[in-house]
């Protein structure tokens, strides 16, 4: 690996204060404001809007899309499957 080419890589505690999560990783991001983790250092924080925790795809609560009555609208405001076979 090339000396000086790669950006500084620390550990940094991601926060997503709308679930209450938090979690620690590496990353290149900084930060002024500081967490105390559960092993007693202080790290990094950086505040996210949206994690895994609260993210409707990953909690389950994800909108579903209505394909039929899609098409049913479509049909009402169209008419039928009318096709001719001619």
């Amino acid at each position: 690996m090339q000396q000086d080419k790669h950006p500084d890589y620390w550990p940094t505690v991601f926060r997503d204060r709308a679930a209450g999560y938090a979690f620690l990783t590496r990353s290149t991001a900084r930060s002024v404001e500081t967490i105390e983790w559960d092993d007693g250092e202080t790290y990094p924080v950086i505040d996210v809007e949206i994690s895994s925790e609260s993210h409707p795809f990953f909690t389950g609560k994800a909108r579903v899309v209505d394909g039929e009555g899609r098409v049913a609208a479509f049909e009402r405001r169209y008419g039928g499957a009318e096709r001719s076979n001619s």
